[in-house]
């Protein structure tokens, strides 16, 4: 429970915003409770960074097979990322809240030093993924946040835009599958070679 609220603080209030005040009275504990758990509010943002990130890790990679050809993996990932947010609607903006944060060069440090810490699968997975559709000729090889950018952008500005509720002039807006699968098949055609 403590954790759970603790991300919805996160995300309606910010992490300026989210203190362990707010967090016990929200969670109808005592001051001390979450000191129990943690050693301070910095330990309890990390901590819930790595367990979201872990358990995002997995679901994204369900399925997933480096050696796919370039449109049945990003199919996996589009359909795994897809399900993530929607069964899990915190998520995105948590994690956006922390990558505008003084905490994103922390993780980054994990990311890309740490292997085995903080998804490292995944990582390796995706670049392995990205390899090979290059070496079959499937993908022209670009920086990779030029492919990152083209992959996926488009499904995190869908799910951005549903969760939400509104599109980008301000009008009402529910992602459908339909939606999503006609995005997918631009997405596929912009990064063919």
């Amino acid at each position: 429970m403590i954790k759970q609220k603790a991300i919805e603080i996160i995300v309606k209030d910010g992490l300026d915003g989210f203190t362990i005040n707010k967090l016990a009275k929200a969670c109808n504990v005592s001051v001390g409770t979450p000191y129990v758990y943690y050693k301070d509010k910095d330990d309890l943002i990390v901590k819930l960074v790595i367990e979201a990130g872990n358990k995002m890790e997995i679901e994204i990679n369900e399925g997933f097979d480096p050696n796919s050809t370039l449109e049945e993996g990003l199919r996996v990932q589009w359909k795994n990322r897809y399900q993530c947010a929607i069964k899990n609607p915190l998520v995105m903006p948590f994690f956006e809240q922390i990558t505008h944060s003084h905490y994103s060069h922390q993780f980054a440090e994990m990311f890309n030093e740490k292997p085995g810490m903080f998804m490292s699968e995944f990582k390796n997975n995706l670049l392995n993924f990205v390899h090979n559709t290059v070496q079959r000729g499937e993908l022209e090889e670009v920086p990779f946040e030029i492919f990152w950018s083209v992959a996926f952008s488009p499904l995190y500005t869908l799910l951005r835009f549903h969760q939400q509720g509104k599109n980008i002039n301000g009008l009402p807006f529910v992602l459908t599958d339909e939606m999503v699968w006609i995005t997918f098949e631009k997405v596929c055609k912009a990064l063919k070679k």
